[in-house]
């Protein structure tokens, strides 16, 4: 059984369940209580007994009061329904736990009556306990024997007839609070959805597919239903970022970690879309962290061995992000690796050729040969990218470009670049 990660005071509207409470005592002639999950009242007392009132007036009293409720609600957790039992003052209480779709919120507790007149005995260990708790045990033992005595199954009904609406008015509660977080999802998502529809940023209309961003906009409405909004939050908080790093100057260059975030953002999106269907391993050495590349780099490249290597793979698919040192050419190399199902041999040759003849670069075109010629325009005719792939087998793509530094960055200096010494 789950416990709940809400509180039952934050689900119950608490003056309309007392008042059930009050009703539903006056016609049993029974005490009932609501606790949460630690056994901490979270409703008025309903109808206690002189007996429990002083008990529980007590510091000594209220600590074994709670205990006994927390202990009895775990009991009837336990056995899924109404559950009996003595309480740290030999008094027959009922525990019944509040339930909605497998997951617990808290108990019902009900009772303070014996199933058989006191005995000697019983009246003996009452003065004891008087003593215990610091009472008068006169008052005490006066308050013991005026405690009702009723059949059990008399009892067992009102404790199943509190059970039964105790649930219904906490699941209503739940829909209730679910259906608030989800109006005001359904706010940050409209919000959301009316920037993208504003933004006349050409860069981020070519490099972040609108069709991903709703994609993902959908993903974190289906799982708002599907839990108490938990990770919602998350996948918001990621499609944010992507959101601000993709408004970024396309002209800058950025540290290769800023890249790398910004791609982890966007794979976490997808993991929530594909529900592990996809595995991810980055490996990137410490010292390279600060090595400058183009904004916007290394996200199109890896979108696209997601949506067209690894989405229509059968099986789980897997996505490899590496990168080295070239030390003898002061360059790094960082290599996208998928095992999806490839490229056609005929697709990879027109994309090879109208890389070699610069073909390609308006319109549509953005995407693999956008990232190589923005490559190429930074750092030479050298540098930029190379497409391996076999159909069936996967995808490798591999840039290249120099290990260049921000001077800032590095040194502490003013302004500018600076290729690092190695």
């Amino acid at each position: 059984m789950i416990m709940s990660a809400y509180r039952l005071i934050d689900v119950v509207d608490r003056d309309r369940l007392q008042e059930i409470l009050d009703k539903f005592t006056e016609a049993t002639g029974v005490a009932a209580v609501l606790a949460d999950l630690d056994g901490r009242n979270i409703t008025e007392p309903s109808n206690f007994t002189r007996h429990c009132t002083l008990v529980r007036s007590t510091d000594a009293g209220a600590r074994g009061c709670h205990a006994s409720d927390a202990s009895l609600g775990r009991l009837s957790l336990e056995s899924g329904g109404p559950t009996m039992a003595l309480c740290h003052c030999g008094i027959v209480d009922l525990g019944a736990p509040i339930v909605i779709d497998g997951v617990c919120y808290g108990y019902v507790l009900c009772g303070q009556v014996l199933l058989e007149a006191p005995r000697a005995a019983d009246i003996e260990e009452a003065r004891k306990r008087a003593l215990r708790f610091g009472l008068d045990p006169d008052i005490y033992v006066e308050s013991f024997l005026e405690i009702e005595v009723v059949p059990e199954h008399r009892v067992r009904a009102a404790a199943e007839m509190l059970h039964i609406t105790a649930n219904y008015i906490v699941e209503m509660g739940i829909s209730r609070l679910t259906q608030k977080k989800l109006l005001e999802e359904d706010r940050k998502l409209a919000e959301l959805e009316r920037t993208l529809r504003s933004l006349e940023f050409k860069a981020l209309k070519s490099q972040v597919n609108p069709h991903f961003l709703f994609n993902a906009l959908n993903t974190a409405v289906r799982l708002a239903y599907m839990e108490n909004a938990t990770r919602t939050r998350e996948i918001l908080y990621s499609l944010a970022s992507l959101l601000r790093y993709s408004l970024r100057n396309q002209d800058k260059l950025v540290r290769l970690r800023d890249e790398i975030a910004h791609v982890k953002h966007y794979l976490y999106i997808q993991e929530m879309r594909y529900k592990g269907k996809i595995k991810v391993t980055i490996n990137i050495p410490q010292a390279l962290d600060d090595v400058l590349l183009p904004v916007m780099s290394l996200q199109p490249l890896v979108e696209n061995a997601v949506i067209h290597g690894l989405e229509n793979k059968p099986d789980e698919g897997e996505l490899r992000i590496i990168a080295y040192e070239l030390p003898h050419h002061q360059a790094v190399r960082l290599e996208i690796i998928d095992n999806g199902v490839g490229i056609r041999k005929e697709i990879l040759e027109k994309l090879r050729k109208a890389q070699n003849t610069n073909g390609c670069r308006n319109g549509g075109g953005l995407g693999i040969l956008n990232v190589d010629s923005r490559f190429k325009q930074y750092f030479g005719p050298d540098y930029g990218l190379e497409i391996y792939s076999e159909e069936g087998k996967g995808t490798r793509v591999v840039l290249t470009f120099p290990r260049v530094f921000d001077v800032d960055n590095e040194r502490g200096g003013t302004s500018g670049l600076q290729v690092a010494d190695l």
